[in-house]
This record gives structure tokens, sequence and C-alpha cells, in this order.
């Protein structure tokens, strides 16, 4: 129940949260689209469930942060921009496996 809860709680207040989950309903709306492989929907799903996940993980980390420090501290930043950056890196290769599928399939 707190799973689900926590789930929900971030869809509906974080703005970072509501963009990710937004692109990945564009994403799974692609694959059917261009009815992408059993693999590609593997691929693409571990992707999306990734940043999705690391993106939680990250706005945990800033609540915490802020709950503990909430003035500016310049080890809170790094922490913090250390947790923005694994975002990041998500998403970089998230949208790798993505121009893997469908580049094909647009230009093809």
């Amino acid at each position: 129940g707190y799973a689900y809860r926590g789930a929900l709680l971030l869809i509906k207040t974080e703005a970072s949260i509501k963009v990710q989950f937004s692109i990945a309903i564009i994403i799974v709306i692609l694959g059917f689209y261009f009815n992408i492989s059993t693999t590609e929907w593997m691929l693409q799903l571990l992707a999306i469930g990734l940043v999705i996940s690391i993106e939680a993980a990250n706005t945990a980390i800033e609540k915490i942060a802020d709950f503990i420090h909430p003035e500016y501290h310049k080890k809170i930043g790094i922490i913090k921009d250390v947790a923005a950056g694994a975002v990041f890196l998500s998403a970089l290769f998230a949208s790798a496996i993505g121009f893997i599928i469908y580049l094909p399939k647009l230009i093809g």
C-alpha cells in the first residue's frame, strides 16, 4: 500500500515525474504504432522503468536533503547534483535505446 501511495504521490505532485510519465506514454503509443518486436518492447519498458525509478529516487534524495538541511549547503548541493546526474545519464541511455529502436523505422 505504501509503495502504491508513493507512486501515485509522485505522479500527482512532481513535475519531473509528470514529464517522464508523459514521455513514457508517448513512447508506448509509438511502440504500438510501429509494431515493435518483443525484444524492442522489453528494452523500451526497461529503459522507461529505469528513468522513472531513478527520477523517483532523485526526488526522494532531494526531499531528504531539504528536510535535513533546508538552507543552501555546498555538500547538500553536491549530493543533489549527483542524484540529478544519475537521472540525466539514465535518460541519455534511454534516449539512445529509443533512437536505436525508432530511427530505422522513421527513415526506412
